[in-house]
């Protein structure tokens, strides 16, 4: 199989005249960035930095930080990248982690960095604010004009190692190899059907599979990454219209927000045609909306992971609201017992259980980094425990319905919350909505809607709204908490244990006083 580096060569063989990548007033030609990633390579090694070394990138989805990506892969040097927010003592983590050998920032995360424990042999390479006091040394002086691409890494060679969120302890670094990311990539562009000459939003952060999928895509097809170093709707509805943006593929949070500051005849965004989505479920309220106001040929609707990038695919969104669809063309899927770690032991047609994925994939990771404890908790048989539980309808298409950690126990029974959560989202009143068990004596946990109303509405009107739905009884909220906002992470994932800890902004129904509002009524 190729590396990716004669992956980009490539492209830049079939249509080196094409818009590659665009960034502000900065807009090259694959064979204009050709050149300046070349130039970066040789960069990479007049520092030191040598096959299979590695080097931390804390920055924004900008022209460096794609440079630099593409860059490592022809220098077979792994690319680390980190999200640009990160804490001092998680840099400082990572950078001995992954034993770094350069650390890559702009002026967001310098602070960050300079709190950070980095040992004094480490380079660093400063971006946007020139050259600094003792090693930092300025991206710009890097670039060695005239150099050559020479791809020194082959398909066996480490890509990257992206690092989890780590929600609990440390993140965990996944290594990926050339042939895991381009097969990913691949994959990537047959299930969303990109043709030759595609341009899609660089948003999803290059610390993130998301990202990362976008950038090496929009290269397989000859297509263009404009990048968006930091996520603001209104410009992301101007970027879509300047630069024809013809495929979209974000998490939820982010098209909601676009829909919030969207005005026909104002935005442009007929050019875009494809719709992609990841990272949390959508809920069937926003999945209409969507359709209404962009009315794609395809609305694909991704379930995967840092460490298996695509467990399934539902190609038509809209269609089933709700499903994850069916295994990618590079995945094995199973649902099996939630109490079980015997990977044979299948659930039922609509049982939830834990979804699980075979790491014969091409697409999968073969481990963690130094983690033989997270390999213990996570991989069995063959088969990665994705941490998510789900069903299998009848028809064979997959439901996700929540982590393991979500899971509700309310009178005995299980509830997961994003059957909830959709069925609330199709209320008007309704803008945001995250559900979670609160503690309880009576029931073990209480149903518990945080809900960011987009007009005034009561606890009262919105369980009405539930009974009224198909949703099981015992399903049924039995307190609302409106509020100011639903806290998410930097990718837009709810974050319910925020929540459940009571880091959130009470209003009350009309959105104006920080208090509680409650009761829906006892369970029943």
């Amino acid at each position: 199989m190729l590396d990716l580096g004669r992956t980009f060569l490539q492209s830049v063989e079939r249509s080196p005249g094409n818009l590659a990548i665009v960034d502000g007033d900065k807009a090259l030609t694959y064979r204009q960035w050709r050149d300046e990633i070349a130039g970066l390579a040789a960069g990479l090694g007049s520092v030191g930095l040598k096959r299979g070394d590695r080097v931390l990138a804390v920055m924004q989805n900008r022209y460096e930080m794609a440079t630099l990506h593409w860059a490592c892969q022809f220098a077979g040097v792994v690319v680390v990248p980190l999200n640009w927010r990160a804490k001092p003592e998680e840099i400082g983590y990572c950078v001995q982690d992954a034993q770094v050998g350069a650390v890559f920032f702009e002026g967001v995360s310098a602070p960050a960095i300079e709190a950070a424990d980095i040992a004094s042999g480490v380079r660093k390479v400063s971006v946007g604010m020139g050259a600094g006091a003792g090693d930092v040394l300025a991206f710009e002086d890097l670039i060695q004009p005239g150099g050559v691409l020479e791809p020194l890494a082959g398909s066996e060679d480490i890509s990257l190692m992206l690092y989890t969120s780590g929600t609990t302890g440390n993140p965990k670094g996944v290594p990926r190899r050339h042939r895991q990311e381009r097969t990913a990539a691949l994959g990537h562009v047959a299930q969303n059907l990109y043709r030759r000459g595609e341009r899609t939003l660089g948003v999803m952060p290059l610390y993130h599979t998301m990202g990362v999928r976008s950038l090496l895509s929009m290269a397989l097809v000859d297509g263009a990454f404009v990048c968006m170093p930091k996520f603001d709707p209104l410009h992301a509805l101007e970027q879509i219209g300047k630069h024809a943006v013809t495929c979209l593929y974000l998490v939820p949070t982010l098209y909601h927000d676009m829909l919030k500051q969207y005005v026909p005849g104002t935005h442009d965004i007929s050019a875009v045609r494809k719709l992609g989505f990841a990272g949390a479920s959508m809920p069937d309220g926003l999945l209409i909306r969507l359709q209404e106001v962009f009315q794609p040929e395809l609305f694909v609707n991704h379930y995967g992971s840092s460490e298996v990038y695509t467990f399934s695919i539902e190609p038509d969104a809209v269609k089933k609201p709700g499903s994850a669809g069916r295994a990618g063309i590079n995945t094995r899927l199973r649902v099996i017992s939630l109490d079980s770690r015997d990977v044979g032991r299948l659930a039922a047609v609509g049982e939830e259980g834990q979804i699980i994925a075979d790491l014969s994939g091409d697409e999968a990771f073969e481990g963690y980094w130094n983690r033989p404890d997270a390999d213990a908790r996570s991989i069995q048989d063959g088969w990665y425990f994705t941490g998510d539980i789900g069903y299998l309808d009848a028809d064979g298409d997959l439901f996700v319905t929540g982590r393991v950690d979500d899971m509700m126990i309310s009178g005995g029974e299980n509830i997961s919350p994003v059957d909830i959560e959709s069925v609330l989202s199709l209320h008007d009143a309704v803008d945001e909505v995250a559900v979670v068990g609160l503690p309880d004596e009576r029931w073990g946990q209480r149903v518990t809607a945080f809900v960011k109303l987009r007009y005034p509405a009561d606890a009262a009107v919105l369980d009405a709204h539930c009974r009224n739905s198909d949703l099981q009884n015992f399903k049924r909220p039995r307190d609302y908490v409106f509020v100011q906002s639903i806290p998410k992470s930097p990718v837009g994932k709810l974050l319910r244990r925020l929540l459940i800890a009571g880091q959130y902004e009470r209003v009350d129904a009309s959105g104006n006083e920080q208090r509680p509002v409650s009761g829906a009524g006892e369970k029943s």
